[in-house]
């Protein structure tokens, strides 16, 4: 079994998890200030009642249902600069904001396992150039694109697919979600990855990844982020207990023969990081490589001389060559 990290996520300037506690987060976007719900938050505040009421918008949970409350009237929308990119922030229904800060140690680590590989396959070209093998149009034809295929399913609003695109990858982002789609390319265009190959698919993952087998298509990256529970596309029930392991074996399947990685991440499922990690241990057994498992976390910003706690947001496996 492979030993338990912790990836934590700490304040930047766009973003800051100022206090939690009581059921609830404090967190800064930009310049806006959110209150929200975590039943990860056992423990006590630690700033006073009276700054969680001066934030910008709060999330509430009554008898006739939850809504978000705005002070501010642009507080409903507003841009913010995050992990190398840009991310339109628009609290939901369903107290999410469009962003899982967690996430931003992931991002890294995919940037840098596919910016290695292309480091890699340019050199490699230099090496035929300079024996003939290659034109120079053949170098810098790689070299303004990539040629690493990563498919992210359950993409909601784009993170690991601009992340991997800015790497240099091309991306197939699919999710069920017309909103997300829109979202995560209105993402891409303000992070300015408009113009990069990535295809946006609107469809519930199971039907597309059953279609790609079909095609053929190979990919050097899978990312899933399962939801517990959810919809597709064309209202196809979506249950984890159900569909993730028959799902992850047909994703297995669209791997090319030397893969770069395979993540999965997981939130409300109530999963164990070493049962995800127990799943992967099929593409030990194909391709070699090694798997890291472990919880995602957000560092508080630190309160006087006492250091910031850390709040858990999920659990991640991944495994990679």
């Amino acid at each position: 079994m492979s030993k338990l990290n912790i990836l934590i996520t700490n304040s930047s300037k766009d973003y800051e998890l100022l206090d939690s506690g009581d059921g609830e987060k404090l967190e800064r976007f930009g310049s806006v200030v959110l209150s929200r719900p975590d039943p990860q938050a056992l423990w006590r505040k630690r700033l006073d009642q009276s700054d969680w009421k001066k934030a910008d918008a709060i999330f509430s949970r009554a008898e006739q249902g939850a809504s978000w409350s705005f002070k501010k009237e642009n507080t409903k929308s507003w841009d913010i600069n995050f992990s190398e990119l840009k991310f339109r922030i628009k609290p939901t229904a369903f107290k999410h904001t469009g962003l899982f800060p967690e996430q931003a140690m992931n991002w890294g680590w995919m940037r840098d396992l596919i910016e290695k590989k292309c480091e890699y396959s340019a050199t490699a070209s230099e090496s035929s150039l300079s024996t003939g093998h290659a034109t120079k149009r053949d170098l810098l034809s790689l070299r303004g694109r990539g040629d690493i295929d990563v498919l992210n399913l359950f993409g909601y609003t784009g993170g690991a697919s601009l992340a991997c695109a800015q790497a240099g990858a091309r991306v197939v982002h699919v999710d069920g979600s017309k909103s997300a789609v829109s979202w995560a390319r209105e993402n891409a265009e303000l992070s300015g990855l408009a113009e990069k190959p990535i295809r946006w698919i609107l469809e519930d993952a199971r039907v597309f990844v059953g279609r790609e087998i079909k095609r053929g298509n190979k990919y050097d990256a899978i990312i899933m982020d399962p939801p517990a529970f959810g919809h597709g596309a064309n209202k196809e029930i979506w249950k984890i207990e159900e569909n993730f392991l028959p799902l992850v074996e047909d994703c297995i399947n669209l791997l090319k023969d030397a893969p770069l990685f395979f993540i999965i991440n997981g939130y409300s499922a109530g999963y164990s990081a070493i049962a995800y990690e127990n799943v992967l241990k099929a593409l030990v057994e194909k391709f070699g490589g090694s798997i890291e498992i472990g919880e995602l976390a957000i560092e508080e910003s630190k309160s006087g001389d006492v250091d910031g706690r850390l709040l858990p947001c999920g659990i991640y496996a991944r495994w990679a060559r």
